[in-house]
């Protein structure tokens, strides 16, 4: 239950803030446009360079000493930093500017650059924003910048001292964010972060999230002919790849979906009584989900999704092989790749999960390589795979009886009103990779809708958790201290 005062501060600043955003809605969306509308994907250089200059001067705007923190070879990150007189604590707020690789082709309307409006604000608040990093990631940073506008026009200053860091390669590993923030770390100083990624609850409540799971990945290829082969004058007798890849693939799980490798889930950290009670009053969604999803089933039932959340996952995020529709062709294909992702959780070591999952190709029969077979291997094996390993991090989870913890619920309560408690995100952030450097609590705070198609074509953003997600930011940047 909110405390009074929480509650006179909640009547005394969210309308005032919302008086100003209806005023200033046509301000907010065109400086976001223009945002949007800049790609960046981490290994577009010039592009992404675009993306952190500018974001870089939207902070300058708002009065902050802002400046690009880089080391070679990778994207910057953007700085910015507010003093606040007299204040004893130091936030500091996380997001990445970068997205995830998308086919323009896939997309409906205008395109991931170009974006759009779908909807009716009348319905609402319905009304949808249509492009790349509408959600992931571009919205909380643009919530913020606005948020720091409503404070000034309302005459309203931060209590604590604001740090931001918006990161360029968080969609590709993260693999820099280490080095940069090891050649930093007195700038990036802080009593806590406040990580702004992910999505609200299914049921479009305010969550908190007090950790994220770690992921690795690689890329699994099989092999068959050394060319592609008429199926008819050779099938029964070439092994094809894509079979063997399947039959593969299906040994890591059973039918239920428990992952059925040696080991895999061994050493998983169990939770706190505290966190199973935050889970235990989480309103339930999967009947909602199975129907917005067309679900006859899932994996794991009866189970519910943030209990199986809570342990590590293997997924299956691409295969390819031969052609399919009107591209198929009569043929026995050369060779099968998939592509797999592994979601980790607090207890699981990212390198030695990458090492099991590799034991079992093996335990199939497979000599494993990392790299492409040559000739003489290839005639000597019978099965052959190529793993290569990507690149991952560890997950990381910040208990929710710390003092911070408690603040920061107290004071997204105060706008938002009672809020969903997760002791993990689904989605993987690289939290470990902050961890190892700055040795600081961190708690995610996020704003975009769960259905926001994050990491596929026609990404999204409803409009209301942008105007939701400013008068957050606000209570944030000025909540009470510890």
């Amino acid at each position: 239950m909110l405390t009074s005062s929480i509650l006179l501060f909640a009547l005394a600043a969210a309308p005032g803030v919302r008086e100003w955003r209806q005023s200033h809605e046509r301000e907010i969306l065109a400086e976001y446009f223009d945002l949007l509308r800049m790609p960046n994907v981490a290994s577009d250089t010039a592009n992404i360079r675009k993306n952190a200059e500018a974001i870089r001067g939207l902070l300058t705007k708002r009065g902050a000493k802002s400046r690009l923190l880089e080391v070679e070879g990778a994207p910057p990150a953007v700085y910015g930093e507010l003093a606040t007189p007299g204040a004893t604590q130091t936030v500091l707020f996380y997001a990445h500017y970068d997205g995830q690789p998308t086919d323009p082709k896939q997309w409906q309307g205008s395109g991931p650059w170009e974006p759009s409006f779908r909807g009716t604000e009348e319905k609402g608040g319905e009304s949808r924003i249509y492009a790349r990093s509408a959600s992931d990631d571009k919205a909380p940073i643009q919530a913020m910048l606005s948020a720091l506008d409503a404070m000034r026009a309302g005459g309203q200053r931060p209590s604590v001292n604001l740090k931001f860091l918006f990161e360029g390669e968080e969609e590709a590993g993260s693999a820099s964010l280490g080095k940069i923030l090891a050649a930093n770390k007195d700038v990036v100083k802080a009593d806590f972060w406040l990580i702004c990624d992910g999505p609200v609850h299914q049921t479009r409540r305010q969550q908190i999230v007090f950790g994220a799971r770690g992921i690795t990945s690689m890329q699994v290829t099989v092999y068959g002919p050394r060319r592609e082969l008429h199926s008819g004058h050779y099938g029964n007798w070439v092994p094809n790849p894509a079979m063997r890849l399947a039959r593969l693939l299906a040994s890591m799980k059973d039918d239920e979906g428990r992952v059925t490798i040696a080991g895999f889930y061994d050493g998983i950290e169990p939770l706190s009584e505290t966190e199973k009670r935050a889970l235990a009053e989480e309103p339930p969604v999967e009947d909602a989900l199975r129907r917005e999803l067309w679900l006859g089933s899932t994996e794991n039932a009866p189970r519910r999704l943030s209990d199986v959340i809570n342990e590590p996952s293997l997924n299956i995020r691409g295969l390819e092989s031969g052609a399919v529709g009107a591209a198929s062709r009569n043929v026995i294909p050369a060779e099968a790749t998939a592509s797999i992702d592994i979601r980790l959780v607090k207890g699981i070591d990212y390198q030695a999960i990458a090492e099991k999952v590799t034991a079992h190709i093996r335990s199939q029969g497979y000599t494993v390589l990392d790299r492409t077979p040559t000739e003489d291997e290839r005639m000597r094996s019978a099965k052959i795979a190529r793993v290569t390993l990507e690149t991952g991090y560890d997950a990381v989870r910040t208990s929710m009886d710390l003092p911070v913890s408690r603040q920061v619920v107290r004071t997204v309560e105060s706008v938002r009103g009672p809020v969903v408690k997760m002791p993990t995100s689904g989605g993987s952030v690289p939290l470990s990779i902050i961890e190892d450097v700055v040795h600081v609590p961190m708690v995610m705070v996020p704003i975009v809708n769960h259905d926001n198609s994050q990491h596929s074509a026609n990404e999204n953003l409803r409009v209301q958790n942008l105007w939701d997600g400013i008068e957050t930011f606000v209570a944030l940047f000025t909540m009470p201290e510890k």
